[in-house]
Formats: structure tokens, sequence, C-alpha cells
């Protein structure tokens, strides 16, 4: 399926304003993360855990809404500083990083910067829906929860869970792999595979 590689699926669900004006100073902050490490088309590594906001502290109700998370799940997570170093230690099997959208690794960058830490994950970075969009010739970027009912699913889990969300990622990366390389090895269908020539001629005699 693979080939011999890693592939890190990774996920994470951040902090938002409570309207459409950012507060002075906000920046979105990590406070889930999961992920699932693939490599030789096994899973070798699951982790998932809620990240403690720095920032700013206090979900807004908007936040809390949108991804059914509060402060007291938050506030039982990790800090950001522990994330980077299990980040790193999973960056050691140079894995490729996989997300839905780019928006994951933007936010992980720009919270590093602002934490004054480098960017743990090294590897190429591939944007899923983007390959979709290509793959399927669709004018507009396609939901991951869409995408997976697309392909007949329901979804693992819920949607805007940072571990599903990252398991949904890796089935849709499955499949699209597979598809891709059913259409490489499919051989153009002929004239001849339509018609069957010797019943049509016996029909004219």
């Amino acid at each position: 399926m693979f080939e011999r590689s890693a592939h890190l699926f990774i996920d994470f669900e951040f902090t938002m304003p409570e309207g459409k004006n950012n507060p002075i100073g906000f920046f979105p902050e990590i406070i889930e993360v999961g992920w699932i490490l693939v490599k030789d088309d096994k899973v070798i590594d699951q982790y998932t855990s809620y990240v403690k906001p720095e920032a700013f502290p206090v979900l807004t109700s908007r936040c809390r809404k949108f991804l059914n998370i509060n402060n007291a799940h938050v506030n039982q997570g990790i800090s950001f500083e522990e994330l980077v170093i299990l980040l790193k230690k999973v960056n050691s099997e140079k894995p490729a990083i996989v997300t839905w959208g780019n928006n994951d690794m933007k936010v992980l960058s720009q919270n590093c910067q602002n934490h004054g830490f480098k960017m743990p994950l090294t590897g190429k970075q591939i944007d899923l829906s983007i390959e979709y969009k290509r793959f399927f010739g669709d004018k507009n970027q396609t939901g991951l929860w869409k995408a997976v009912q697309q392909y007949g699913n329901a979804g693992n889990g819920k949607q805007h869970r940072a571990l599903d969300d990252a398991i949904n990622t890796y089935h849709i990366f499955r499949l699209v792999e597979q598809d891709k390389r059913y259409l490489d090895n499919h051989e153009s269908t002929t004239i001849g595979d339509i018609i069957d020539f010797s019943t049509l001629l016996n029909e004219l005699k």
C-alpha cells in the first residue's frame, strides 16, 4: 500500500476568538492533538491528549460550543512544551506529515515561534485535502467528513476530535492510494471489450 517509509497522520484542534475580530495579540493555540504513525502500512504508534493553552487560557464560548471542549478538559492536558518533546520523538522516524488542510502545520509553526521552539516535525508535508481535490477534479476543497461520506463511510468517532480526525485522514489516504493504483494498472477499455464481433457477424449473415 505505502512506500517503505513512515507517515504521520496528525490533527490539531485550536482555540478561537469569540467573534470575527481577534483580540489584541490573539493567536490560535493548540488545545488537542491526535495522531497515528504508520510504517509499512502498519500503525506503530497512536496518541491523543488535550493541551493546555497559555496565552489565552480561558476558552471562549464559541470554542467550547464548536469543539465540545471545556476548560476542565484542557486544564488536565499536557503543556505545549511537552507536546513539542513528543513530536520530536515521533520525528525520529522521519515520517511524511499528512494532514487534512494546511491549518494544522501553520498553527503548529506559529505556536512554536510564539513559545520559542523550533518546528519539531521536519518531514515532507502532504495536504490530503488538496490531493483529494486533484484526484477527483473537484472545484472546491472538500471537508474531511464529507470526503469520508463520499467513500460510503459514516466516519470514525466524532467530528472535530483530534484522534478521530487523524484516523479518518488515514482511511481516506489508503482509499485514495488504492484508487490511484487501480487507475495506474487498469488497461483502457477497447471497442473489442464492448462489442462481441463474432456475435455481430453471425447476426449479419
